[in-house]
C-alpha cells in the first residue's frame, strides 16, 4: 500500500508530520512533498528540521519536480492527502493550475479516479474558498477540514491532532489506533 502524503504552506505542519508517523506504524509506503511555505512553517511551528521530516517518508521529492514518477498517471498509488492543506494550493488544484509536484499529483489523482483528500486548515473562510471546495467536492475530492471533534474527550493537543490523522486515515481504509469511533454515551 502506497499513499502520497504533502505537506503544504498552512499553519498545523503538525498534522502532516502525525500523518507520517501514523503511516509508518501501519506500514504504509509514503511518498512526501512539502512545499517551500511548509518548509519555513515547519521550522517555526515545531523542534524539528525539513530535513528529519522528509526521514519520516520512505521517499521524498522536491516540490519543483515535475518529472518525478509519481507525477505520472502510470503510478500505483492508495491515493493522496494534502494535510494541511493552504487555500493557495486548493486554488490551484480547483482550477487545473499545476504549478509544482503537489498540484500535478493532485492532477493525476482527479484523472485517473484515485482517493484524493485535502485537509485545509484556515479560519474563517472566504467565498473563494468554499467556491474552490465545492469544485473540488463535484470533481470527487474529499474535503476533511482540520476541525478536530471532541466526543472521544480529548486532555491534550495530541489526543486532537491524533482524532483527526486517524479519521483521515480511515477515509483510506487504514484503521490504526488513532482514531477513536463515535459511541453513544448513554
Amino acid at each position: 500500500m502506497r499513499l502520497i502524503v504533502a505537506i503544504s504552506g498552512a499553519s498545523g505542519v503538525i498534522y502532516g508530520i502525525r500523518m507520517l508517523e501514523a503511516l509508518k506504524e501501519e506500514k504504509v509506503e509514503t511518498h512526501l512533498i512539502v512545499s517551500r511555505w511548509a518548509e519555513k512553517i515547519i521550522e517555526y511551528e515545531t523542534s524539528l528540521t525539513v530535513e528529519q521530516v522528509k526521514e519520516m517518508a520512505d521517499y521524498s521529492y522536491e516540490v519543483e519536480d515535475l518529472a518525478a514518477s509519481i507525477a505520472s498517471g502510470s503510478s500505483d498509488f492508495l491515493g493522496m492527502v494534502i494535510i494541511p492543506c493552504s487555500t493557495k494550493t486548493l486554488a490551484a488544484i480547483a482550477n487545473g493550475y499545476s504549478e509544482n509536484l503537489i498540484h500535478r499529483c493532485a492532477e493525476v489523482m482527479l484523472k485517473e479516479k484515485c482517493k484524493l483528500v485535502v485537509a485545509p486548515r484556515e479560519t474563517p473562510l472566504n467565498l473563494i474558498h468554499l467556491r474552490n471546495m465545492v469544485k473540488l467536492a463535484e470533481a470527487g475530492v474529499i474535503i476533511a477540514p482540520l476541525m478536530p471533534p471532541y466526543y472521544h474527550q480529548p486532555k491534550t493537543i495530541d489526543e486532537l491532532i491524533n482524532q483527526m490523522v486517524g479519521k483521515i486515515l480511515n477515509i483510506f481504509g487504514v484503521k490504526s489506533r488513532f482514531y477513536k469511533e463515535w459511541k453513544k454515551p448513554f
